[in-house]
């Protein structure tokens, strides 16, 4: 066990503090400091370009402001607080977490959400890694006072767009394990990263960018090519929107997603009678075949409500329907968890996500009037060099110095484009010299029936870096990605599945309803062809269908 002994450097004009404070460090020198004084004293540490703004212990169990987080086997940890101001206009927010006891040398950063803005979005998986013996931190991405959902806040500020888009994550990462450093006395041997959406984003900016900040890195559903993703989303509002008649009633999202399941379920590796879809990229699915034949019906779509789904799977076109972007894909259109209802649902009276264009159009812009094919440019002009840096940059560094990556990404998710991450890692295996040079430091796991980050029909938990108060059945490398990673890390062989799990109505002591390998891309789970199903033993992971055993 390493020791908590703190090595704090006090600001300047520090002595003429009170008495109690110089007590206090003279405790520490001779006998050590209770865990308090040795908490409060990191308000006086000496950073570049940082300010640590609050330093507290809190007791065992957690604080109020985790509210459902809160729970009697989370450790007691110091609370740490600090503002990072690299430069005029930038001021990114980093909270870190330290555990009084049992620290296993380990530091682990965190992502965020939507724009970001608020510390709180990364407790969950904060309290995943404290319960770890990890100190653990999350940045507010630079953003404050936007929130996730409501970029509103940023227009007008290029150096909080260049804080969201690159430069946050590694202020987080450098002041995070100085701080651990002062508080325990000695630099974390490993360190690892945790996040998906803008979360899954910023890891992968840290190994392209910042290869010696993690030894692991562990990213989901990651949001690559950031204007493109919210000209998407704003693309289905529109669509849904169009005119009277073109929103798609909850009843016919359940429709058109039961139709899909019922034309894709048993196509590629995906089994019948699953209740979501096993391979969507292996069926072709046309709306169409609901078309009404007469009047609008409970049991089929308008010439309208088929356009609009039509435009959910295609994504965004030019003038003349040829592609620009990824669209949805079958079994995305339910799934309960940012799903196409939310894509039509205008929170803040709004498009979601839309204020990425305010950006460049001013907060007056009429999005009703956004056509892609001749708005992107102006976009992509002003924003690509800034917020798209996931589209480009390289690995290599990251990789020779030994770091390992692992993605994962739900086929069901229709938030960040799935197809996306997969030409992602297409790249890197181009980059890489072929696929086995680069499945040995990077893995894909493609997660069917899984939503975005969370959720959906299909087996949902295989991560326990997520801090949901769902947990994997272990914390075993073959029940759990973060665990596959650390122990690939630590010299263990890079994974080959997990399995993912999916509770009798989410509550474990309820049992397993069923599970699944996910497989490594691109191999994909295949039944074996006789035996339950809902077991993992009974699939094997290839590229192609194996023969019969």
């Amino acid at each position: 066990m390493i020791s908590h002994t703190p090595r704090v450097t006090r600001r300047p004009g520090s002595a003429r503090r009170p008495l109690a404070w110089a007590a206090g460090l003279l405790a520490l020198a001779v006998a050590g400091p209770s865990a308090a004084s040795t908490c409060e004293a990191l308000r006086g540490l000496k950073l570049p370009d940082t300010v640590v703004t609050s330093a507290v212990v809190v007791p065992a169990g957690g604080f109020a402001e985790m509210g459902p987080l809160r729970a009697p086997d989370l450790p007691a940890f110091c609370r740490v607080t600090a503002s990072v101001r690299a430069r005029p206009g930038s001021d990114v927010g980093v909270e870190v977490w330290l555990p009084l006891t049992g620290w296993q040398g380990v530091f682990h950063g965190n992502g965020n959400g939507g724009f970001g803005g608020v510390l709180s979005a990364g407790y969950g998986p904060m309290s995943a890694g404290l319960r770890r013996g990890y100190a653990t931190a999350v940045t507010d991405t630079g953003t404050a006072p936007a929130t996730p959902l409501d970029g509103d806040p940023l227009i007008g500020q290029p150096e909080k767009w260049r804080d969201w888009g690159r430069r946050s994550t590694h202020a987080m990462t450098v002041a995070g394990k100085a701080i651990a450093q002062a508080f325990y006395g000695e630099t974390p041997r490993r360190a690892y990263y945790t996040g998906c959406s803008t979360g899954g984003q910023e890891g992968l900016i840290e190994a392209l960018y910042y290869p010696d900040d993690y030894d692991g890195v562990l990213v989901g559903a990651p949001v690559i090519n950031r204007t493109w993703g919210h000209a998407a989303v704003l693309w289905d509002d529109l669509a849904a929107h169009r005119s009277p008649g073109h929103r798609l009633s909850d009843a016919k999202l359940r429709l058109l997603s039961r139709t899909a399941l019922r034309q894709c379920g048993d196509k590629g590796s995906g089994l019948a009678g699953d209740p979501f879809i096993g391979d969507p990229k292996a069926c072709r699915f046309d709306p169409a075949v609901l078309r009404c034949r007469g009047a609008d019906r409970a049991d089929c779509l308008t010439a309208a409500e088929v356009a609009t789904a039509r435009a959910f799977y295609s994504g965004p076109t030019d003038r003349r329907g040829r592609a620009l972007f990824h669209g949805w894909l079958p079994g995305s259109e339910a799934t309960g968890f940012f799903d196409w209802a939310f894509l039509q649902s205008r929170p803040n009276n709004e498009p979601a996500f839309v204020s990425l264009f305010k950006w460049v159009f001013g907060r007056q812009w009429d999005w009703s009037r956004f056509e892609p094919q001749r708005d992107m440019a102006k976009v992509d002009a002003a924003l690509g060099p800034i917020v798209n840096d996931a589209t480009r940059g390289s690995l290599r560094a990251f990789r020779e110095r030994g770091g390992k990556l692992i993605i994962y990404h739900g086929w069901a998710d229709s938030l960040v484009p799935p197809d996306q991450t997969v030409a992602f890692y297409d790249r890197v295996a181009r980059e890489a010299g072929g696929l086995e040079q680069a499945q040995g430091f990077a893995r894909l796991f493609m997660a069917p029936g899984f939503s975005h980050c969370a959720g959906g029909p299909g087996p949902d938990v295989f991560n326990s870096a997520t801090g949901a108060a769902v947990p994997p059945p272990s914390l075993t490398p073959q029940h759990d990605l973060l665990a596959a990673l650390t122990h690939w890390v630590e010299g263990g062989p890079p994974p080959r599945q997990v399995i993912a799990t999916r509770y009798v109505e989410g509550t474990p002591a309820r049992g397993v309803a069923m599970q699944r390998p996910l497989c490594a891309y691109p191999a994909k789970a295949w039944w074996r062809g006789a035996g339950d199903p809902n077991a993992a033993a009974n699939f094997i992971c290839a590229v192609s269908r194996p023969p019969p055993s």
